[in-house]
């Protein structure tokens, strides 16, 4: 992490010695100067990945809580469909997941097929199409949502039972319950997960790599942060700027986790009154 540090103020293209050059990547970055065109790439690449957190994260949790109330039920065969509902999980972030993906949105995918069928006459190349080439990763990443599910599962079987009785006798319905008992007592999970997916969606790189291309297209609707980091150490041998991008990302992530926890001082509870 030191060397990389290093690295990030200087030209390292790997096949020569790094060359000191001080804050111009960063000053790039963000602009540039008047001697010093800045990166465009970089600021739309940026804007995406903020774009694909800050929708992704929030329905993946949604739903993974409403699925984690189901599945807190008493049902037969229970644990045969947690283990059914975690396994997007696993396979989600695999190579072969991000083809099938791809071939499923394609014009004359899965989709486009069914949507052809209930009277859709020209549905568009989601893939192909800027307009929705995003969302077809947003889909993917809300799909994976068996880790923050096995998480909200726990801890919905360790909130108390009085709790809920006590309730019903008050009179209480279900969606008072919910916003009274369920939401407080899952508030540490919540933050939590919340965190946890965050950071990892500021990572994400296979599913935009193998669905894009490689090249995060069409006209850089889906060039995650990850993805252009990538392209500038491997594909351009920028060595200098991708350690600086590297320490931008791990700042941003720093960052919005401690305003998470600063935001969420008075809404977590973590018993005890604290």
């Amino acid at each position: 992490m030191i060397y990389s540090l290093y690295l990030s103020f200087t030209q390292y293209s790997i096949t020569a010695p790094p060359k000191w050059i001080g804050w111009q990547n960063y000053i790039v970055m963000f602009g540039g100067n008047e001697s010093l065109r800045g990166d465009d790439r970089f600021m739309n690449s940026l804007f995406v990945t903020l774009r694909f957190v800050f929708i992704s994260v929030p329905m993946k949790l949604i739903f993974a809580l409403a699925v984690a109330m189901i599945m807190n039920r008493k049902l037969k065969l229970i644990g045969l469909y947690r283990a059914i509902y975690y396994i997007p999980t696993l396979l989600g972030g695999s190579v072969a997941i991000s083809v099938l993906w791809r071939r499923l949105f394609a014009f004359d995918g899965v989709i486009n097929m069914l949507l052809r069928a209930v009277g859709w006459a020209n549905p568009p190349s989601w893939i192909s199409n800027p307009k929705y080439a995003l969302s077809t990763l947003i889909i993917l990443a809300v799909w994976q949502f068996g880790s923050p599910m096995i998480i909200f599962l726990a801890g919905l079987q360790n909130i108390p039972k009085e709790y809920y009785e006590a309730s019903s006798i008050d009179g209480a319905n279900k969606v008072r319950q919910f916003f009274s008992i369920t939401l407080p007592g899952l508030s540490p999970i919540i933050l939590f997960n919340f965190i946890m997916q965050m950071t990892s969606s500021f990572q994400a790189f296979t599913q935009a790599f193998i669905i894009s291309g490689g090249h995060g297209g069409p006209l850089d609707s889906t060039m995650f942060y990850s993805l252009y980091l990538y392209l500038k150490g491997w594909g351009f041998s920028e060595m200098g700027y991708a350690s600086a991008m590297a320490w931008v990302l791990l700042i941003i992530i720093g960052s919005l986790t401690a305003i998470a926890f600063k935001i969420s001082g008075g809404l977590v509870s973590y018993g005890g009154n604290e």
